[in-house]
Parts: C-alpha cells; sequence; structure tokens
C-alpha cells in the first residue's frame, strides 16, 4: 500500500510543481490563486505527497456562505489520471478538505484531453490520441464523482479548446505557410493596408479595455472591466502580454495612392491600345481593369478620410498568457468599422511567430469553441472559421465533475431552486 500525505502547501512549493505539471496552466497557478483573491474569493493551496514528493495538487476555491457554500477547481486538479490509486486518494483527501469547509458539493474539471480531434470535430485515429480516455473518466469516477455530461456550447466550463502545435515551424515562411490559403491572404492584406502590432503596456491599457467592452457588447457577453485587466498584469507579469494592432493612415494612404496610380497607368494604355485598334479581348480587359480603378479609387478616398481621423487608430487587441509549456490566446476584441483590414488575423500571427516560434514554445492554445461544428448558424460558427483558418487541432476535455459532500443540504437547495423557478 503506497503511503500520500495530504496538506496544504506555500507558494514556492505550488509554483514549483504546478510549473512542471504536464496539465499546468495558468488557472492553477500561484498568480491566479492571487488573482481570485484579489476579488475577494477564499483560495487554499493543497497537494498530495508520496515519498516527500509533490504529485498532485490543486487551486481550491470556496465560493458563498451557509447553505450556499461549495468548492471547485478551475482546470484541475494537477494530477496523473491514469494513476488510480493517487487519483482516489487525491481526490478523498480533497474532498474531505472542501466538506470541513461546509461545502455542499465540490466540482473540479481535470485538465485531461478526453478525445482529440481534427479542426472539424472528427475524432482522430485512437493510435493518436482519438480514442475516448475512459481510464481517466473511470478513475474519477471512483473518487465519488458525477459527470456533468459532454455539453457543448459556451460554458463556464471551457470543454472544447483549438489547438496548434508549433513544432517544425522554424521561421516566419514556415509558419505562415501551415495557415490556410485564405488566412495567408488576410496577413498579407493586412500588412499592405498598413496594419501593424506592437506590445503595448499598462499605461496603454485604456485601449485594449476599450476595444474589449466594445467587442463584449457587441457579441453580448461579459466584459471584465479594465481593472481586471491591470490586476491580471499585477499578478501574471511578465507572463502576460497585450498587443495592439493599428492602422498606420500614412501608410495605408500611400498604399492606396500607389495602387490607384498604377490602375490608372493601365487604363490609361488599354484606352490608347483600342483607339488605335479594338478587339473583344482589349475591350474586356478595359473593362475589368477600369472596375478594378473605381473600386481602388474608393478605397484611397476612405484612406484619406482615415488620414484625417489620426496618425495610427486601434483596429484590434488580444491578451496572451505565456509559459514554458503553450502560449493561451485568452482574450480579444476588434473594431467593427475596421474589420476589413484582417487586423486580428495580423495579431494571431505576430503572436505565434514571436512567442511561439522565436521562443521555442511548442503549442499554440487558441482556447475556446463551442464544440459545434454541424451548425453553420452556432453562436460560435465565426470564432470557430476564425480559428479553423490557422490549421490547428481541437481538444475536447471531459469537462466537469461533481461530489455532493453534504446530501441534505444539496436536495433543500435542489428544492429551492425548482420553487424559485416556478
Amino acid at each position: 500500500m503506497r503511503q500520500f500525505a495530504f496538506e496544504e502547501v506555500t507558494e514556492q512549493e505550488f509554483r514549483e510543481f504546478s510549473e512542471h505539471s504536464p496539465q499546468s496552466n495558468f488557472q492553477q497557478t500561484v498568480q491566479m490563486a492571487k488573482l481570485r483573491r484579489m476579488y475577494g474569493a477564499q483560495v487554499d493551496l493543497v497537494a498530495m505527497r508520496e515519498d516527500g514528493v509533490i504529485k498532485a495538487g490543486a487551486v481550491l476555491i470556496t465560493h458563498g456562505d451557509g447553505l450556499s457554500k461549495f468548492c471547485n477547481v478551475v482546470n484541475g486538479p494537477l494530477c496523473d489520471y491514469d494513476d488510480a490509486e493517487l487519483t482516489r486518494a487525491f481526490l478523498g483527501k480533497l474532498s474531505e478538505f472542501a466538506k470541513k469547509k461546509h461545502a455542499v458539493h465540490l466540482d473540479i474539471s481535470p485538465e485531461e484531453p478526453y478525445r482529440i480531434r481534427d479542426d472539424h470535430g472528427n475524432a482522430l485515429p485512437d493510435d493518436n490520441g482519438g480514442a475516448p480516455n475512459t481510464r481517466m473518466m473511470r478513475n474519477v469516477a471512483d473518487a465519488g464523482f458525477e459527470h456533468a455530461g459532454f455539453v457543448r456550447g459556451y460554458t463556464a466550463t471551457v470543454r472544447w479548446r483549438f489547438m496548434k502545435d508549433m513544432r517544425g515551424l522554424g521561421d516566419e515562411k514556415s509558419l505562415l505557410e501551415s495557415y490556410s490559403k485564405r488566412t495567408q491572404w488576410s496577413i498579407k492584406r493586412a500588412r499592405s493596408m498598413g496594419v501593424r502590432v506592437r506590445e503595448i503596456g499598462l499605461d496603454e491599457l485604456d485601449t485594449f479595455a476599450k476595444i474589449e467592452q466594445q467587442t463584449a457588447e457587441r457579441r453580448n457577453f461579459e466584459y471584465r472591466g479594465e481593472q481586471y485587466f491591470r490586476r491580471f498584469a499585477k499578478c501574471f507579469g511578465s507572463n502576460v502580454r497585450f498587443m495592439l494592432a493599428e492602422i498606420d493612415t500614412a501608410e495605408y494612404q500611400q498604399s492606396m495612392q500607389r495602387k490607384a496610380d498604377d490602375l490608372q497607368a493601365l487604363v490609361s494604355g488599354l484606352e490608347e491600345k483600342i483607339t488605335k485598334r479594338e478587339t473583344t479581348k482589349l475591350r474586356r480587359r478595359l473593362n475589368e481593369e477600369s472596375s478594378n480603378l473605381a473600386a481602388a479609387q474608393k478605397r484611397l478616398a476612405e484612406a484619406n478620410e482615415l488620414v484625417a481621423k489620426g496618425d495610427l487608430i486601434p483596429a484590434a487587441a488580444s491578451m496572451f498568457v505565456l509559459s514554458e509549456r503553450e502560449v493561451v490566446y485568452l482574450f480579444s476584441g476588434s473594431v467593427e468599422e475596421y474589420k476589413p483590414f484582417y487586423a486580428s488575423a495580423l495579431i494571431q500571427h505576430e503572436a505565434m511567430l514571436r512567442y511561439c516560434v522565436e521562443s521555442g514554445v511548442k503549442q499554440y492554445d487558441f482556447y475556446g469553441i463551442d464544440g459545434i461544428f454541424d451548425d453553420p448558424h452556432s453562436e460560435g460558427r465565426g470564432v470557430l472559421e476564425f480559428k479553423q483558418g490557422f490549421n490547428g487541432y481541437v481538444v475536447e476535455m471531459p469537462g466537469e465533475f461533481m461530489k455532493i459532500l453534504r446530501p441534505g443540504v444539496y436536495k433543500l437547495e435542489q428544492y429551492a431552486h425548482k420553487l424559485l423557478r416556478r
């Protein structure tokens, strides 16, 4: 019989363990624990030792009070779920710890893939991660936890992740070529239209927050507030980065002017040829290029209007969380008016280039999608198609599990909720 010891641990002990865990993620870090405490949450760092070495750990959060109190572990605990004895022992002790805090139930969401799929939602072959991780499911169930189901859609627990494997991408050329043709075009188009990407510091965080708020209001999702991002940056330090994509209006104007001038010269040349000898081919070519010239002149007029608005115009912004294992694209926003500039695509490319290719990080995590692949009208269709353009794959996580710790109180809660819904 193996000997385990469950205990609360120091921040340093938990940091050293979590940073090297195969399931390491930003939610299960000392930094995230600090951020949650800033918002008044009760957070405990706990771990299980074997022979003095930490083998499993969790950032345990306690919510509510009285009969509504419960505990949860977001994207965790960090544990080898293939180790049945360790899993049962740790989850058992974690449940006891939560019960001592008078929690009615304990919710967990293991950071362990349930199934690997291609970017269209099809399960990969069994020998390549496509087989369901039934061992993990069984071991968690054996510890007394009930699975909440394989849900789809946007939920509090991010069950569907879109990832990109960065291995073998050693420079910008190979990175760009790894995308779909449409996404390659979007990135090149953004650059040709004067879009430039740069990192911003806390002194410009209000610009990021404003774009994020506009996007939240447009898409009807929760806006965290500028203070949240400032606190996140304070807790995570250099492990969080903010990127801003701006339109260099003078560069855009010059680019559009050159294009209009080139097309004007081409049209004038075709007109001159037609006056000398008209052919069907020349007339068709003139009509086509005249149409292109009209479009270019329209874009030039728009560029002239943009110049009047300022030298640099913010078009999109994103926030990333960095670690040795992966880069997570966590928050983003864009200005709807400047959608034709493809600034969001360029930000993604620059982030992968700087934070993965140039830094040797092997995994880029686009984070959440809704897991719906067969409905073109689903809420998350646009997000899915945008991420698919970068040619990644989908990780289906197991989702939430719950263990009821105080059955009588839980039944009373459920009855009360039922009455309130009437």
